[in-house]
C-alpha cells in the first residue's frame, strides 16, 4: 500500500484516505465521493479495528459484509482498497498505544474507557501506510473526528483532516453500520436522537443558550421512548467536548443497540 502510494505521489497525483470498518453504507459513499472529488486517488481502507473495542463490546458480531462492500466499492470509483490482517496491524508483542488527552477524555472516552486510545493507534498506523493528503471522516462520529484532528496536528502528520456532513435516513436517523442490528421497533424508535436533536435546534434558534434546559430538551424526547435508554446528552463546545457550547451529543441504547448522534445547535437541522 505505502509503495502504491508513494509512487502516485511521485506523479504529482493527491491521495485520499476513507479509513472505515467495512458494512459499507451510503455515508462511508459519500466520504469516498468527497475524496474522489478533491483528489486524484481515491483509497478505502477496511479494518475492523480490535482495539477500539472494549470488553463485552460487539467486535465479535460487529456487521462484516465484503461481497457487499466490494459491490459498493467497485462502483463507487475507488482506486485502491487497503486490507489489513490483525496480524498485520498488531504483530505479536505489539504494545504501543495513543492517548490523545483533553479532547478524548469526556463522553465517549469515559463511556468506553480505551476506545479512543484504539482509534488513535489504529488511524495513526492508517496514515502511516497509506500517507494521504486528506484522509476523510464523518460527523456523525464528531468527537472521533476532534480526537483525529487533534492526533494529525499534535504529531504533525502531513495530512489534511476532512470532516463531512452525516449522512441521514429520509426519517432523520443518522446512517451507521449499527442500525442493521435495530429490529423493525428498534429501527422506529430510533428516530427519537434526531428528533431530540430537532425539538433542542428549535429551542436554540428561539434564543436558549443555556447548556442544562437544552439538555432537558433532549433528555425529555429520548425518555418519552419506552424502547431508548439515555448513556448521554449533552450540549458541548465542538474542540473540547465539554459545556458550554452548540454542539449537542447523544449517547443512546435502543433495546442492545449503542447509537450516537450529534448537530450543531446553531445550524438548521436537515430534512
Amino acid at each position: 500500500m505505502l509503495a502504491a502510494s508513494r509512487r502516485w505521489r511521485a506523479q504529482g497525483l493527491s491521495v485520499g484516505l476513507v479509513p472505515t470498518m467495512g458494512a459499507l453504507h451510503a455515508g462511508h459513499l459519500s466520504l469516498i465521493e468527497h475524496a474522489r472529488r478533491e483528489n486524484k486517488i481515491a483509497v478505502v481502507s477496511i479494518f475492523v479495528n480490535p482495539i477500539q473495542f472494549g470488553p463485552g463490546e460487539d467486535y465479535g458480531r460487529y456487521p462484516r459484509d465484503p461481497a457487499r462492500d466490494n459491490e459498493l466499492i467497485g462502483g463507487a470509483g475507488v482506486d485502491a482498497v487497503y486490507r489489513p490482517s490483525v496480524e498485520v496491524m498488531y504483530p505479536a508483542g505489539s504494545s504501543t498505544r495513543v492517548h490523545v488527552s483533553g479532547v478524548g477524555d469526556p463522553l465517549e472516552g469515559s463511556a468506553r474507557p480505551g476506545h479512543f486510545e484504539g482509534v488513535a493507534t489504529v488511524v495513526a498506523k492508517l496514515l502511516n501506510a497509506v500517507e494521504p493528503d486528506r484522509a476523510y471522516f464523518g460527523q456523525k462520529d464528531a468527537q472521533q473526528a476532534a480526537v483525529v484532528t487533534r492526533l494529525a496536528g499534535d504529531l504533525d502528520f502531513p495530512v489534511e483532516i476532512r470532516v463531512c456532513p452525516t449522512v441521514r435516513e429520509a426519517d432523520g436517523l443518522a446512517l451507521s453500520s449499527r442500525n442493521a442490528y435495530l429490529s423493525p421497533e428498534e429501527r422506529v424508535a430510533a428516530v427519537s436522537l434526531s428528533s431530540a436533536l430537532r425539538l433542542a435546534t428549535a429551542a436554540y434558534a428561539a434564543g436558549e443558550r443555556r447548556p442544562e434546559p437544552l439538555r432537558k430538551v433532549l433528555c425529555g424526547r429520548l425518555e418519552a421512548e419506552p424502547l431508548a435508554r439515555v448513556e448521554y446528552a449533552e450540549v458541548v463546545d465542538p474542540e473540547t467536548f465539554r459545556p458550554p457550547g452548540a454542539l449537542a451529543v447523544l449517547a443512546v441504547r435502543i433495546g442492545s443497540t449503542r447509537l450516537i448522534d450529534n448537530h450543531d445547535l446553531s445550524r438548521e437541522f436537515p430534512g
